[in-house]
This record gives C-alpha cells, structure tokens and sequence, in this order.
C-alpha cells in the first residue's frame, strides 16, 4: 500500500508538469512524512551524497567539449570531411548524416547535443540535395543515438555511478554495439536512396579537396580517439580526459580555427551548465527514491517476480527488452537509469548477464526512447530545427530505428557483443 501511494503521487506530480527532479522528491518526502517521520532529518544528505561524486565532473566537461565544438568550428570541419569523404557513393549527404553522428558522438557523449549541432546543417543541406524532408529528419534523429552509446558516453557516466563498474569498460562494451548501429544504418540509407533515386549524383573523389577537408577536419577526428584511448587504457580518468577535451576545443577554435570568441565560450558554459545541473538534481532527488525502495524491498520483489515466472535466460533478455522499450518512451535517459539499475541489475545477475553488458542494453533501449513519443528528446530538439510534428518525425525515423532494435536484441541475447573488446584490454566483466 505504502509503495503504491508513493508511485501514484509521482505519477500525479509529472502530469500535473512539476519537473521530474521535483516530482521525484515531493513525492519521496510525502511518502516519508506519511510513513517514516523520523527520516527526514536524513533527505539533505541523501541528496548531497546522490550527487556529490568526482565521476559526475566528467559530464557538464564533455556536454561543454560539444558545446565548444559546435561553435569554435569543429562541427563544421567535420561535416565538409565527411561529405568529401563520401562523394563516391550514392545516398551521399544521408551517409554523411550517419558518419558525422558515430564521430561527433564520439565527442559530446550526447545524443540530444548531436540532433542539436549537426541537425540544423544536415537537414537543410539534404533537403537541398534532393532528400524529402521527412527522410533528412528521420536520418538526422536516428543517427544520433549514437551519440549516448559510442563512447564517451553521458549515461554510461550515469550508469557506473550507480552500478560501480569501470566507466572505460563500459565506454568499450558501449563502443561495438554503437559501430553496429552505425554500419547498419548506412547500409539502410544506401539501399532506400538507391531504391528511391534520391542524391543519386555520384562525383569522383578529388585528391587535392579530399586533402584539404582531412586537415581541416584532423583536429575533429582526433579527440574522440584521444578520449577513447586514454580513457580505455588508464592513462587518465574519464574527468580528466573530459577536462583536456575542453581545453583542446578551446585552443583549436581560438588558435587553429580561429572562429571563437570569448562571448561564445559564455554562451556554451550557460548552456552546458543548465543542462547538467538540472541532471544532477535528478541524480540527488533519485538517490531518495531508490532508498525508500530499498526499505520496501522493491528490488527483492521484483527478483523473486522473474523468479515466479521459470523464464530462461533468453526469455529474461527479451522481456527485458520489451520493458526498456516501453519505459524509455515516457521517462527520459538519466532518470531512468537512476530508477531502474538499483531494481534490475541484481535481477539481472541472477541470469548471468554481467554489468557490462546490461549496461549496454540499457543504453541502447533507452536511446531508442530520444526518438519515440512522447517524451522524445531528440523529437523535441528536430522539431525546434524545422518545425515538423514530432509523431511525423518519429514515423520517418522508424525505418532506420529498426535497425537500432535489431542490436539491442543481438547484444541481449549474445553476451559477446558487449564484453569481447572490455575483455580483450583486459577489464572485468563486472
């Protein structure tokens, strides 16, 4: 009765639009007030050691390295690179679309930073190309979910906060699946604009342009293989390969570039800092709700529920699947890692699925949730691009978000996936 009220109260507090951080935490307090008086004295602390953790440092630092990127000129170098690189083949800018997405992921660690900067180049220049604009949104939105499962990667710093495995491990156990939703993807957009003649203009790669884009584009393409390496192999944590992100995007947009000001720096702190402070108030009001339920023992009725059910291990991953599905289209990423992995992950233990992988299953299904109604948070961040509906943005980007839950069944059901590339560098599994 006790756990009903507290999840009918957060149910009353989201849909009458109080910010999810604060449902969270009016409801936990309500639920306390009511049943627990005496522990309120504990919700200050509970916050603040929720979110007070040197890992988090890491996500405001690779949210501002996107920020910086986009305006210091990076994204832009990007984009002219991939199009040279990718002239030869027909579907042109839609595979552009999809490269410069598995790459600038490879920065920002975010799928909604990655429908952001690179949307509002790619749509319009695909648009122009000769791509209907239901298919340029589509492409546009589905490539970059990615962004949140190729490393870096914003929840996967979110995920090892709760579930303490190694962030390079999971950044790795991220990085195979993120490359298969990526090959898939182009493979998708060749065959539909083979099939429907769109960009069919071939033009033969240029040595001297193909040149000039890869230098101006190296400065781009080297970070995410800085961050991957250094993070992977120890030679830094994920904060201070965050940090020295920043401080590169700095220096190539003030001295390489030189498309940067100080004002644009500004706007990118005030941007980054909203979006990762309204994070972290999630982060601490959550750790209230995962405590009450403990207390509940939430977690141990759930384990003894897939217990009941006498599922193997496939049936498990599957019913996993279709759950992970179904709530990613209505909580947003970070809450629900918050929410979920405290419940599930020691469920998902008993089956032998490792931390790795069950954090790669979680950041796959839930970047399927950015671009599913209602919540949709690379729907919204298209819509404010070119201002189609979101249901009709959603309905051209289901083709290639296909391909997104073919992987997502793949690395449930093929444990290898996910933890061959951690294993071979040499991470536990758990």
């Amino acid at each position: 009765m006790a756990m009903l009220i507290l999840l009918v109260l957060l149910i009353i507090f989201a849909l009458l639009g109080v910010p999810l951080a604060f449902a969270i935490g009016a409801s936990c307090i309500t639920y306390i007030m009511m049943f627990n008086p005496s522990f309120l004295s504990m919700i200050p602390q509970r916050i603040w050691n929720g979110a007070f953790s040197e890992l988090m440092i890491a996500m405001p630092l690779f949210m501002l390295a996107g920020e910086l990127m986009n305006v210091g000129g990076m994204t832009d170098r990007l984009m002219k690179f991939c199009t040279v690189l990718l002239h030869p083949i027909n579907g042109g800018l839609g595979e552009v679309n999809v490269v410069a997405s598995m790459i600038f992921g490879g920065i920002s660690g975010s799928s909604v930073a990655d429908t952001s900067a690179l949307g509002s180049i790619e749509i319009p220049a695909m648009e122009e190309a000769g791509y209907p604009s239901g298919t340029a949104t589509g492409v546009t939105v589905a490539s970059s979910t990615m962004g949140m499962i190729i490393p870096p990667s914003t929840p996967m710093i979110v995920y090892s906060m709760i579930s303490g495995g190694s962030v390079g491990a999971l950044f790795m156990a991220g990085a195979v699946p993120g490359i298969m939703i990526g090959l898939g993807q182009l493979l998708l957009v060749y065959i539909l604009s083979e099939k429907h003649g769109w960009h069919p203009k071939r033009e033969k790669l240029d040595p001297k342009e193909a040149k000039a884009a890869f230098l101006g584009g190296l400065p781009a393409l080297i970070l995410p293989l800085f961050i991957i390496i250094c993070v992977s192999f120890g030679i830094c944590t994920a904060s201070e390969s965050a940090g020295v992100a920043c401080l590169y995007s700095l220096l190539v947009g003030f001295f390489i570039y030189h498309e940067l000001s100080w004002g644009q720096v500004w706007e990118a702190l005030k941007k980054s800092f909203i979006s990762s402070s309204s994070i972290m108030l999630i982060i601490g009001f959550t750790t209230i709700f995962t405590w009450v339920l403990t207390m509940e023992g939430v977690p141990q009725a759930v384990a003894a529920f897939f217990q009941a059910l006498a599922l193997p291990r496939l049936g498990v991953a599957l019913v996993f699947v279709i759950m992970i599905l179904i709530i990613g289209t209505f909580i947003d990423v970070s809450p629900a890692i918050l929410l979920l992995t405290p419940i599930l992950l020691p469920v998902m233990h008993q089956y032998g699925f490792s931390t790795l992988q069950f954090g790669a299953m979680m950041i796959t299904g839930l970047a399927i949730g950015l671009v599913t109604p209602p919540v949709g948070m690379c729907l919204n961040a298209c819509n404010k691009i070119n201002g189609m509906p979101v249901f009709e943005i959603f309905k051209h980007a289901l083709p290639y978000i296909t391909i997104n839950i073919i992987v997502l069944i793949l690395i449930s059901t093929i444990p290898a996936l996910t933890t061959w590339l951690p294993t071979l560098l040499g991470y536990s599994l758990n």
